[in-house]
């Protein structure tokens, strides 16, 4: 960026789009400017010339918009900070997932060690983030011109560095030289980034006082502050939003942002209720079907009943029939078999009158 480019950006972060009488398509308020650059939070531009660089931000930076915002902030509250309060959520959420995702990697592929040995490694990590952190912290004061603070920071800085070699030697005399010798990493809680046990208070200042490590510490302070007031924010602009529908006025005051979010509020409420309306229509269907079913199914049960009945029905009569044939054809053998004899007897009294 040449001097005129830097010095046209300067004038425009403290004098806004509205300088020399210039216009400017694209207003704070749409939707294409970045919420969280307004606030000077977006990670886009914190993280950016890093090992993390995410390249540029999908929504339009523009100091000059960021002027305008604070002028107008002052006026009316817009609650952008609550976008980027969920913004800033999403990110470090992810940041973490990845965070653990190191770790579990690491003690996998890392050899592992016992409760005492482990418990002596974090010790000297620890020695040595707390080194790398109170060295950065020196070297800015030293450049901010506190030359006092600078001084006593170190003096902590050498006295902890006599700990730390304490706690080395110690580690070391826990376990095997051939163990001691490989690379011991831990992943930065802050960054993501990896540590390692053998490195030097050099390394770790450079990078405790890095960019990177710094960039996320910012974003991180940011997200807290916005966090702790979420609990009021929200519900105010909630609030704010509804007397604005409720005026009618106030829609015509709102720039195409405030009436694209209204817009999509009222889609995916209407969605929402057809979403509902479609699952009742899919309870009914079903409880229909389920009371066609049983119909049916009582239907056959009663059928089969009536079929048995009549089977039954049927069979007895026949039976009934039969056992009657049976009689008559029993009565009338007997009455044959009477009449027979009874011949027989007349026949063989008169045979004996006779002789």
């Amino acid at each position: 960026m040449s001097a005129a480019d830097q010095m046209r950006a300067m004038l425009d972060q403290l004098m806004g789009t509205a300088r020399n009488g210039e216009t400017n398509s694209v207003k704070y308020n749409d939707p294409k400017v970045c919420k969280s650059f307004l606030l000077a939070c977006c990670p886009h531009e914190i993280l950016a010339a890093t090992r993390m660089d995410m390249g540029e931000c999908p929504k339009k930076h523009d100091l000059a918009l960021r002027a305008d915002y604070e002028a107008a902030q002052k006026q009316k509250d817009h609650f952008y900070d609550v976008d980027a309060c969920d913004h800033l959520t999403a990110f470090v959420a992810d940041c973490d997932r990845k965070t653990e995702q190191s770790k579990k990697k690491l003690a996998e592929t890392q050899e592992a060690l016992s409760d005492e040995v482990t418990g002596k490694a974090n010790s000297v990590h620890d020695l040595a983030e707390t080194i790398g952190q109170k060295l950065a912290s020196a070297e800015k004061l030293g450049a901010e011109g506190n030359v006092e603070e600078s001084i006593k920071l170190m003096e902590e800085v050498e006295n902890m560095r006599k700990n730390k070699a304490e706690a080395e030697q110690d580690y070391r005399n826990s376990m095997p030289a051939s163990s001691y010798q490989q690379q011991k990493l831990r992943v930065c809680e802050v960054c993501s980034a990896y540590l390692g046990i053998h490195d030097n208070d050099r390394r770790l200042a450079d990078h405790f006082g890095g960019k990177l490590h710094l960039g996320f510490i910012q974003i991180r302070e940011k997200l807290g502050e916005l966090q702790a007031t979420m609990d009021v924010r929200r519900p105010l602009k909630r609030d704010a939003k509804m007397k604005e529908i409720a005026l009618g006025g106030g829609e015509r005051d709102m720039a195409g942002s405030g009436r694209r979010e209204i817009e999509e509020r009222r889609r995916e409420r209407e969605r929402e209720r057809g979403d509902r309306g479609h699952d009742r229509d899919r309870k009914r269907s079903r409880s229909r079907d389920r009371k066609r079913r049983s119909r049916s199914r009582s239907r056959e049960r009663h059928r089969r009943r009536r079929s048995r009945s009549r089977s039954r029905g049927h069979g007895g009569h026949r039976r009934h029939r039969r056992s009657r044939s049976r009689d008559k054809r029993r009565s009338r053998s007997r009455s044959g078999s009477r009449k027979i004899k009874k011949e027989k007897e007349v026949g063989a009294r008169e045979s004996r009158d006779s002789e």
